[in-house]
């Protein structure tokens, strides 16, 4: 017989047996699980399947599923029994649904669709993983406009020791099927309004929010629906007052400051190649409700960037996976709001670490090693810009996406897009690409216009292509004469008024004031009698450009256009060759604009645009929307020595969200 064992002995063989059990997962879990101090062992995920409902838990998570509706009925976690609203439908609180049109259809408004499955299947079910399918097969003899033309498949995974789960949808259409155009696809979680108050999207964007309830007890419509002005605080909501870029969408929800149970719900999303229009994409995320939204195709800022699909047009498409994580403090703590946002964003940087994942089930999301890289760097040549023409790209936000013009990737709605944003030299690499034929983009904070490489670049599995320098001239004919804000695709540099003090948001008293309520209305407040006039050299742009250039009411509901005056003094005029006008907009809505040199009474202007724009990014807070650039050649012939004027009309009244964002403006010499 062996000897007995000693005391050190059995303490070690302990130690190790707890962390074996405390690290059985082959991730980190110090940021999934709750803020306590927790020792239980992380229990395997069982899985429970009735006839109506599937329930997955895991000891830290219980999820309800309709089966095979496929909505998520129940979260409970951190004691509490449901963190969805109990009073609300079950088919009203965790679901996705979609906006779509089909061709010759009667009403303009679109056909709103909940994404039902019809059928039910486990794809894997393990003590360390549980993934779930509910799965809707688009059935072809159906009349045209009854369903969406699509075959959905909506994913779920539960893991051991994860205090929260992820979700992911796969959409696909095959050949021959009908033309369909759609507008939205998003993940709504509807949270209890009792315990869910306090919102937070960013470090500097968080508060306590009116209920639904109270919204409609004391709320009064503004000029949109969406819009009201609650009575009982005197404060403007608005659900686009909190929208975010895509780029900057990582993580965003809602904390239930209960002193017995404070948790946190987040939707995180790891990575934005699934998200539609490139990294400035601005889109919803959480609003009064509570709710908590993952938007993966939307029009809002966009206009008419929808996915149109032609008669027989095959397609797939993978969006997500998000995921929605679960935080909890301890009771009675007096930080645990900023302890739960804390934990929140740490998860974020793991979730963002461990992108692409690599234990989904689905063929069609592809794994790190199935994937490709681009790396190299890019430079800005500009003879007029400084003393050294060729010069870094300093901080260029570089994306693939599918091919197309300059500037196309901010219209590209159903393929993938892989952005990155380069270090201060102009270096980048673009990771975990996924295999395919891309066009190269760039747009370079601080420089005029878009770019694009001349050819287009293949991404093949596992491949690491490391390129030459890319040059990139932006358009220039000439010296700066003058020049008129920033160019970074907005207009927040420009003069933003205060809110009118009765419509006002106090989220927004201080930073990003482009958000409150109504400040389209305070032109007519600034310039009562006579419209913009700037000169260049005397005003600032900060102080004396309004930030749009909007319409004016002249009552009983009817706007007019307005037109804006930019005065500035020409030594002489008589230069060999024309000068060049460039007009870079940050956002059109329902516009126009007309150019016209030193005679604002000529019949025809020197230029026009045609319709700009239909991204309503004044109505709904965006402070840019679609970017575009038109340059204009002005012959010297039409300039004289001396004080000149250029006169900026937008002549279209239709309402008061009809106007121009610029971006900025910029005179050009005769070249030399």
């Amino acid at each position: 017989m062996g000897r007995p064992m000693g005391c050190g002995t059995l303490v070690v063989l302990l130690v190790l047996v707890f962390l074996l059990i405390g690290h059985g997962n082959n991730r980190s879990t110090s940021s999934r699980t709750s803020l306590r101090s927790t020792s239980e062992r992380y229990y395997g995920v069982k899985m429970v399947n009735t006839s109506n409902t599937i329930v997955l838990d895991n000891g830290l998570v219980r999820l309800t599923f309709s089966n095979p509706t496929g909505h998520v009925t129940g979260i409970k976690y951190g004691g509490i029994d449901n963190l969805l609203e109990i009073h609300n439908k079950p088919t009203n609180r965790g679901y996705w649904d979609l906006n779509w049109n089909y061709p010759g259809q009667k009403s303009r408004t679109s056909i709103f669709e909940g994404i039902l499955g019809t059928e039910f299947r486990v794809i894997t079910s393990a003590e360390d993983q549980v993934e779930i399918s509910f799965t809707r097969t688009y059935n072809v003899s159906l009349p045209q406009g009854v369903t969406v033309p699509f075959n959905m498949d909506k994913r779920y995974i539960l893991q051991r020791g994860r205090s929260g789960f992820y979700a992911y949808a796969i959409f696909e259409r095959l050949e021959g099927w009908p033309e369909a155009k759609v507008d939205q696809i998003r993940m709504v979680f509807k949270l209890q309004q009792a315990k869910f108050r306090y919102m937070a999207l960013s470090d500097t964007r968080q508060r306590f929010m009116p209920t639904a309830y109270e919204r409609g007890i004391y709320g009064i419509k503004l000029a949109y629906k969406e819009a009201v002005l609650l009575n009982n605080t005197g404060e403007v909501d608005d659900k686009y007052q909190y929208t975010i870029e895509d780029k900057d969408n990582k993580v965003h929800g809602w904390i239930c400051t209960d002193e017995k149970s404070p948790v946190g719900f987040w939707m995180i999303t790891p990575s934005d190649e699934f998200k539609m229009a490139g990294p400035f994409k601005q889109g919803l995320t959480s609003h009064v409700g509570p709710t908590t939204l993952s938007v993966f195709v939307s029009s809002h800022y966009a206009g008419n960037v929808s996915m149109n699909f032609q008669q027989g047009e095959a397609w797939k498409k993978v969006f997500g996976p998000v995921f929605i994580y679960l935080n909890s403090a301890h009771q009675g703590s007096k930080n645990s709001i900023s302890s739960l946002w804390s934990n929140a964003k740490q998860q974020m940087l793991e979730e963002v670490k461990s992108w692409p994942y690599n234990f989904t089930e689905s063929r069609d999301f592809l794994s790190s090693d199935q994937r490709g890289s681009l790396s190299s760097r890019l430079l800005i040549y500009d003879q007029y810009i400084s003393h050294q023409p060729l010069h870094s790209a300093r901080f260029a936000y570089v994306g693939l996406a599918p091919p197309g013009e300059v500037g196309s990737w901010q219209r590209e709605s159903k393929g993938y897009q892989f952005w990155t944003q380069a270090d201060n030299k102009g270096h980048f690499i673009i990771k975990n690409v996924l295999p395919g034929n891309y066009s190269l983009y760039a747009s370079v904070p601080g420089i005029i216009g878009d770019y694009k490489y001349e050819a287009d670049i293949t991404i093949e599995q596992g491949s690491k292509i490391q390129m030459p320098d890319f040059i990139y001239e932006p358009p220039r004919n000439g010296p700066t004469l003058w020049e008129i804000g920033i160019p970074d695709r907005t207009a927040a540099e420009f003069y933003i008024p205060d809110p009118y003090p009765t419509l006002s948001n106090k989220l927004y008293i201080v930073s990003e004031r482009f958000r409150q309520y109504g400040l389209w209305a305070r032109y007519e407040d600034r310039y009562p009698d006579s419209d913009l006039v700037y000169k260049v050299g005397v005003h600032n742009y900060s102080n004396d450009w309004f930030y749009a250039q909007v319409t004016r009411d002249i009552g009983n509901g009817t706007y007019v256009g307005t037109t804006w005056q930019i005065q500035f003094e020409l030594e002489s005029a008589t230069h060999p060759g024309n000068f060049t006008l460039r007009l870079a907009l940050a956002s059109g809505s329902y516009s126009k604009l007309l150019v016209r040199i030193n005679n604002l009474n000529t019949k025809q202007p020197h230029f026009a645009t045609g319709r700009i724009g239909v991204d309503n990014a004044i109505a709904r807070h965006g402070i840019h929307g679609l970017y575009s650039l038109f340059s204009v050649s002005v012959p010297s012939s039409l300039l004289h020595q001396g004080t000149n004027t250029i006169y900026l009309t937008q002549p279209k009244g239709e309402s008061p969200f009809t106007g121009i964002m610029y971006d900025y403006i910029r005179l050009e010499g005769p070249p030399v």
